[in-house]
């Protein structure tokens, strides 16, 4: 029984890919996100559209990139040509940020387990993002659903979390215990350090080091808890640093941080954390 690592990047990063605004050609892309050592990249709806994913997957193939597909579905139904272009290109699951967003609780209910059963029936894992502006948009009615539904399966980007709650750090044991339900119900991690204020943080600014230290806890957290529930498999890590209007720009327009060596000191913090876990 073997347990691993697998850590990918996402195409939304990678457009641009740095503090120039240049967008690189498909091509250049796969070449580089390859020759970095990723096992796979996160093919976004919500940036790409179907034409284009169907496009780079091909490239992705022929240079060892394994994707996996993050989805906006407005309907439920609209989840599930996804569903099906995610098992043909052999995607580990589809991400869902669901764009279907009852006011209650009870409403949020049957629109969860109706694309439970959709991937059910199209033989597709799905996990839940936690993500604002979607179903999962705030903790405390995310939480509620995890009870309700108890098959419902996640993605953890706490950074939207974070920022959605204003919390504060060091973080409140209310707080603490409340993402500690998210990561133990998570089937997959997402990279990026946000703070109360901010949705995405320089890993280097000596002011934002206290919000690091907090998202390389949670990884790790997170890890513990998916290595004790899976015997074996793949563990799928995204560093997801996204461009401007995430990424901070100064008064000239440009970044004020190179993402794709922020996204290499992810990989690399992750590495050292899931290692340090064990073999």
């Amino acid at each position: 029984m073997t347990q691993s690592l697998d850590i990918y990047t996402s195409l939304w990063a990678m457009q641009p890919h740095d503090p120039s605004g240049v967008k690189l050609p498909f091509e250049a892309v796969v070449e580089m996100v390859a020759d970095a050592g990723y096992q796979g990249m996160a093919l976004d709806f919500g940036a790409t559209s179907v034409e284009d994913v169907k496009r780079i997957e091909p490239m992705m193939a022929r240079a060892g990139l394994r994707p996996f597909l993050v989805d906006f579905p407005k309907t439920i139904e609209g989840l599930r040509p996804t569903l099906k272009l995610a098992k043909d290109f052999g995607a580990p699951f589809v991400v869902v940020i669901g764009q279907v967003m009852p006011v209650s609780v009870e409403g949020m209910i049957p629109v969860i387990r109706a694309w439970i059963d959709m991937s059910e029936q199209e033989g597709m894992p799905i996990l839940f993002e936690t993500h604002r502006d979607c179903i999962t948009n705030d903790l405390f009615s995310t939480l509620c659903l995890l009870d309700a539904v108890p098959e419902m399966r996640m993605c953890a980007d706490l950074s939207h979390y974070v920022t959605g709650r204003e919390m504060a750090c060091p973080l409140r044991p209310r707080d603490a215990e409340h993402m500690s339900r998210i990561l133990a119900r998570s089937d997959s991690f997402q990279g990026r350090v946000a703070s109360r204020s901010q949705i995405q943080l320089q890993l280097d600014f000596p002011q934002n080091q206290k919000w690091v230290e907090m998202f390389k806890g949670w990884w790790q957290e997170g890890f513990a808890g998916w290595r004790s529930r899976n015997p074996e498999g793949n563990c799928v890590f995204l560093c997801e640093l996204g461009p401007p209007d995430y990424a901070m720009t100064g008064p000239d327009g440009r970044e004020m941080s190179n993402r794709w060596d922020e996204a290499l000191q992810i990989k690399a913090w992750v590495q050292h954390i899931w290692r340090n876990l064990g073999p």
